[in-house]
């Protein structure tokens, strides 16, 4: 081995000397001046706080006690225009020097006691919007907000600034947004070279809870689990504001990377819980309850954007899939949502369904493979080219059993029970026992043919459901901006009525959904034995249920026995039946609002070949309700006008609003699609006939006016006055 020159040796030891001196020199000076320092460093975070971020910070008293210890004395941070956000009693922390000599303050070890984080919603005004502001500017040309940008800023303000040690004793948080308000009180919290523990009173003592975990907040690495002592995690103020709730036994939160990566804030992030229960009236009538539930989440921010990324996996009891969406906010607003779970085994699927929420498939056995997928993109600039395509796939699918309901029941006689307003009616047999029971051969073929086009004119090809009839609901419903039309086909009226509840909610409404598709998909029931009790079981009026009660009871007659109006009458009565006898004038003719809807669906039965061409307007002059119920039929125009807007029967809330996953749900259909007959076109060519009818009586009103007059100058005239 060749001896190092004594030479080199002596340079390295001098250079070695010299930086000792310097350092010793700097720390000398960073010593001695520390003081000084931190005032102007001190000096400069009130100047950056009011510059870019119009807030008031007052500290009363700022001074070492230590070689590099600080301590705090009556902080308090103000927003400009808003309510106080901060206030500390006292906040002791060790500052690394060498940063400080720079004008930047490093925390190393914080003592903080009697502290008080106030959080405000009111009205609108928020007391922590600083957070969300894009810094100012010195410059006057005007950038665009970047939301990746403030994204990693608030970040890096809210989490990166958290000490790997600390201390924390009596500190209060409070939340309040106009009425409602939650208080926690960290009566201690503790973190130990990373290691956190804590003990946080909610709401003066409501209950306690403690987070505890890895808190390594240099390292944007954190791992924590929320848990209550002797109860469940809840929030009273979610119940108080969105009438729901929502508790858990344990959640668990990790953020593992925060990155800036090709102009994006990407977000590495798990949620899970453990004992999920969620009750909502929108969502189910029972506690849904999710024994464990997770999600790795990969939130990805742009200039524009925010998403979760497809490499994002929820997992749910025995299943996986992965999602994406993406929320684009500008230059246009697009929508982007897709699913795909790839092959799973089918009693997994099942056997994860949450508790409470399929009540009709509980316990059901199965066999096979499923595999679940959805893409659906919407640019609000052209709706019109929205994407939609929703599919459940199988691959030696089969039933083995069924759970607590035979979903082939109607196969053969049952009994079938209509409920109002929850509670059950007269049951009624649905066999030929059953001097009532119509089968569908004895079913005048224009009412059939009416009812299907105006409900599902494809009932015949597809499987169970009508993909484009869904995509053009979403479209119409976007464009109104309410919810003028809906997508359900005869299967999923069946099915809801057969099988499940009147309870209008999201948890029913995915049910119908998979009932329909076990039964269509697997041909459990004949599409003419669907059709046949359909016709035997719907409701047609007031306590009026089945074809051979609705013939009757509007016409007098056998369901055989009905003409092609009356059929297109009672056609339109199938979405809101109830509504039926306000058709009617006084003398018992059909009202002029239901003009339109008999040419609409006349033409569209003509265009099939179902029916002659007819120009007066397919059978409406001739309907006539049965004599008997003409004198007590009301006819205020107003509430028969208000009755007569066929809506669909799908889900409401509880301010009578329609949620937007009650409404859209779908499959990918084999057969060419058609749209049902909507409510919106229906609507337009009432309104076209009424602005007539309008024009029409104006133009009488005048010309009586004119007669009159003209007659009057007659007699003034012969009298010699005019």
């Amino acid at each position: 081995m060749r001896r190092l020159n004594p030479k080199y040796i002596r340079i390295g030891g001098i250079v070695l000397a010299l930086i000792l001196v310097v350092l010793f020199v700097s720390g000398y000076v960073a010593y001695s001046k520390r003081e000084a320092l931190l005032q102007k460093a001190i000096y400069k975070a009130k100047a950056k706080a009011r510059d870019q971020y119009n807030l008031d910070v007052k500290i009363g008293t700022a001074h070492f006690t230590g070689f590099s210890r600080v301590s705090f004395s009556n902080i308090s941070i103000v927003p400009a225009k808003r309510d106080s956000l901060l206030r500390i009693h006292k906040l002791d922390l060790d500052v690394k020097l060498m940063p400080l000599i720079v004008g930047n303050i490093i925390l190393d070890d914080v003592i903080l006691e009697d502290g008080f984080l106030s959080l405000t919603n009111i009205k609108g005004v928020r007391n922590f919007d600083f957070l969300f502001r894009k810094k100012k500017s010195t410059s006057k040309t005007k950038s665009k907000v970047d939301l990746g940008e403030i994204s990693y800023n608030l970040i890096n303000e809210v989490l990166y600034k958290i000490p790997e040690n600390l201390k924390l004793k009596n500190f209060r948080m409070s939340y309040r947004e106009d009425t409602t308000q939650v208080n926690f009180l960290a009566q201690s919290a503790l973190i130990d070279d990373g290691d956190l523990t804590s003990t946080i009173n909610v709401n003066n003592g409501e209950s306690t809870w403690h987070l505890n975990g890895k808190m390594h907040a240099s390292d944007k690495d954190i791992d924590v689990k929320l848990y209550a002592d002797g109860k469940k995690l809840q929030l009273p103020i979610l119940q108080q504001k969105f009438k729901a709730i929502i508790n858990a036994d344990t959640i668990t939160s990790r953020l593992t990377k925060v990155k800036q990566e090709n102009n994006e804030t990407r977000i590495y992030s798990y949620w899970g819980a453990n004992n999920l229960l969620i009750n909502h009236a929108a969502l189910s009538t029972k506690d849904i309850i999710v024994p464990n539930g997770a999600i790795n989440a990969n939130i990805f921010v742009g200039e524009n954007y925010l998403s979760l990324d497809s490499s994002s996996v929820i997992h749910f009891k025995k299943i996986t899939a992965n999602p994406y969406i993406k929320y684009t906010l500008n230059p246009v607003k697009i929508y982007e949502l897709k699913v795909n779970t790839g092959w799973l085994n089918a009693q997994d699927l099942f056997d994860s369904f949450p508790v409470g929420m399929f009540e009709t498939l509980e316990g059901i056995k199965v066999a096979g493979k499923l595999k679940y997928s959805l893409d659906f993109f919407m640019n609000d600039k052209d709706i019109d080219n929205l994407r939609f395509d929703s599919r459940l796939e199988k691959e030696e699918f089969r039933i083995v059993k069924y759970g607590k309901t035979n979903l082939g029941k109607i196969n053969s006689s049952f009994v079938y029970i209509p409920y109002e307003r929850g509670k059950p009616m007269a049951p009624h047999n649905i066999s030929p026992e059953n001097p009532d029971f119509t089968p569908l051969d004895q079913v005048a073929p224009d009412l059939r043919n009416a009812v299907m086009t105006a409900e599902d004119p494809s009932f015949y090809r597809h499987n169970g459901f009508v993909e484009e009839s869904i995509r053009k609901s979403i479209i119409t419903d976007f464009k109104e901006k309410k919810f003028v039309r809906g997508g359900s086909t005869i299967s999923m009226q069946l099915v809801k009525n057969v099988f499940l509840s009147r309870n209008k909610t999201l948890s029913r409404k995915i049910e119908e959904i998979l009932i329909v598709w076990l039964i269509e998909n697997n041909r459990l029931i004949s599409k003419n034995r669907m059709l046949e009790v359909y016709f035997n079981i719907i409701e047609w009026g007031p306590n009026v249920y089945g074809v051979a009660e609705a013939a009757r009871f509007y016409f007098g007659k056998r369901p055989s026995q009905l003409s092609l109006g009356e059929s297109i009458y009672l056609a339109s009565i199938v979405p809101q039946p109830k509504a039926g006898l306000y058709a009617f004038e006084g003398d018992g003719t059909l009202r002029r609002r239901l003009h339109g809807y008999f040419n609409l669906i006349g033409r569209l039965m003509a265009k099939k070949g179902l029916v002659a061409p007819d120009s007066s307007a397919y059978g409406f002059y001739n309907v006539r309700l049965r004599e008997g119920l003409r004198r007590g039929t009301p006819v205020d125009t107003v509430v028969a006008d208000s009755l007569l807007n066929p809506e669909g029967d799908l889900p409401v809330d509880g301010n009578g609003n329609l949620n937007f996953f009650q409404r859209l749900f779908g499959k990918d259909s084999t057969a060419k699609a058609e749209s049902k007959v909507d409510s919106a076109e229906i609507r337009k060519q009432q309104e076209k006939e009424a602005r007539e009818e309008e024009k029409r009586r104006e133009k009488e009103a005048k010309e009586e006016q004119k007669r009159k007059f003209n007659e009057r100058r007659k007699e003034l005239r012969e009298r010699g006055l005019f």
